[in-house]
């Protein structure tokens, strides 16, 4: 389906010349000839694109103020500002009021259909990663009931009324961005932008360029992280990559709440929250050297840790209902039914975290969503390498030894495995394996198992 474009312009010529360039172009034009019209059609149905006037029938600025309007409505609509009347400090205001780009009349028409070309491609890509945030991030959920994830949703309740800045620490793949998230979800820059910046996806000579975008020689200016994420929350994923020159630079706009942009002589004044993440040991990079500490300190204003997946298992039977409820959703999949009280699943120490939980899920979700809860386990138990059922099952060795005896071996290895998975809580362990709590202990006692931690 083609973009839909609102030209909004006094002049009449100029409304016909832009409609006629992109009318050809194979877009659909809207036009508005003053502000109440513009308005009206803003509020009676939201454009693709915007191209407006600086100067209309109401005042000196009432292009901005539309531009504002809009704004309010869908912060990611790109909007186009043309002048006749143009000067540096008018093209400025407009981009700090959320231009897309600034043109002057009269203008050169080609320039203007780019221009037109990059907007569309650019709210393409907003579009397409909101999409592709529903389903990655269905609920903005924390699933879990372990003390620390009550802690860490406690924490994120009380982050989201400040602007505090955020470092947030965890192994890889326990779910760092996913606490951003749900920071800025509920914080007061919600409407706004979260911008993501991957310190470790990007070339270590493009960190800048993305940080701080650039003016080029042709007029035209590539925005960069900093000033995308304006008025919203700014998170830096794997701050501890970006090298020792930009963290410098950084530390410098934290301090000044301003910067240049590349090959730019004009300082852009700067509004955003910054939250931070790293899987790395921070203060092992700043002992070795990879990490100022000067910087750590302005950006670790508010800590928070997430366990690793090993830590908290029994969060595991909630997660693999909320993935085996929403994968199948994303995937338009028959929903299926994986058993949570699989021990391969509480044996394992998932190094990879809820990540690698996840992927588990959705590659039963690809390739077996029809197999029943038995060949579901199996498959589980090749995945995860059989980590866990040479310590449960009777294997060869067992019919080395006496029915008695192996029954024996049998018995521990399970009793012992359920109470590691209920972190040594008897109660909860006998109401699992179908027991009394005093039968247990006699139990316990009797195969010679010690309380377990």
């Amino acid at each position: 389906m083609s973009a839909e474009i609102l030209i909004i312009d006094d002049n009449s010529d100029i409304r016909f010349l832009i409609s006629s360039l992109l009318k050809d172009r194979g877009f659909f034009i809207r036009q508005a000839a003053n502000y109440n019209q513009a308005l009206s059609e803003i509020d009676k149905k939201l454009p693709d694109i915007a191209i407006i006037d600086v100067k209309l029938d109401k005042g000196d600025n009432d292009g901005i103020e539309l531009l504002t309007h809009i704004k309010k409505k869908d912060v990611d609509i790109p909007v186009i500002i043309i002048s006749g009347h143009a000067n540096i400090k008018m093209a400025v205001d407009s981009l700090k009021s959320g231009a897309f780009e600034f043109i002057q009349k009269p203008f050169d028409s080609q320039r203007l259909i780019n221009f037109v070309n990059r907007a569309v491609e650019n709210y393409g890509l907003k579009k397409e990663n909101k999409n592709l945030q529903n389903k990655l991030f269905h609920s903005y959920d924390l699933i879990g009931k372990s003390p620390s994830i009550m802690k860490l949703k406690e924490q994120i309740k009380k982050l989201s009324l400040t602007e505090s800045r955020v470092f947030i620490f965890g192994p890889a793949g326990s779910g760092k961005e996913l606490v951003a998230r749900k920071i800025h979800k509920n914080s007061n820059r919600a409407k706004k932008s979260l911008i993501i910046l991957n310190g470790a996806l990007l070339d270590p000579e493009k960190y800048e360029l993305e940080l701080f975008g650039s003016e080029n020689k042709d007029g035209t200016i590539l925005y960069g992280a900093l000033e995308k994420a304006s008025n919203g929350i700014l998170l830096i994923d794997e701050v501890s990559e970006i090298p020792l020159e930009t963290q410098a630079k950084i530390l410098r706009v934290l301090t000044d709440q301003k910067f240049k942009r590349l090959n730019g002589n004009h300082d852009i004044n700067v509004n955003v929250r910054i939250i931070c993440t790293s899987s790395k040991n921070i203060n092992k990079e700043i002992e070795d050297g990879n990490f100022r500490e000067d910087l750590y300190h302005r950006l670790n204003v508010v800590p928070i840790y997430i366990e690793p997946l090993k830590n908290r298992k029994d969060d595991i039977p909630l997660l693999i209902d909320y993935f085996s409820k929403t994968i199948p959703y994303s995937y338009g999949v028959p929903k299926f039914e994986i058993d949570a009280n699989n021990l391969y699943l509480f044996e394992y120490d998932w190094p990879g975290n809820v990540r690698e939980l996840r992927n588990l899920v959705e590659r039963i979700a690809i390739l077996s969503p029809n197999e029943k809860k038995e060949n579901i386990n199996m498959i589980i138990n090749e995945s995860l390498k059989k980590v866990s059922i040479n310590k449960t099952d009777v294997s060869e060795k067992n019919f080395s030894f006496p029915l008695k005896e192996a029954r024996e071996n049998f018995e521990k290895s399970y009793l012992t495995l359920q109470l590691k998975k209920f972190k040594g809580n008897i109660s909860k362990t006998a109401d699992f394996v179908g027991m009394e709590r005093s039968a247990l202990h006699r139990k316990l006692k009797t195969l010679g198992i010690k309380g377990i931690n």
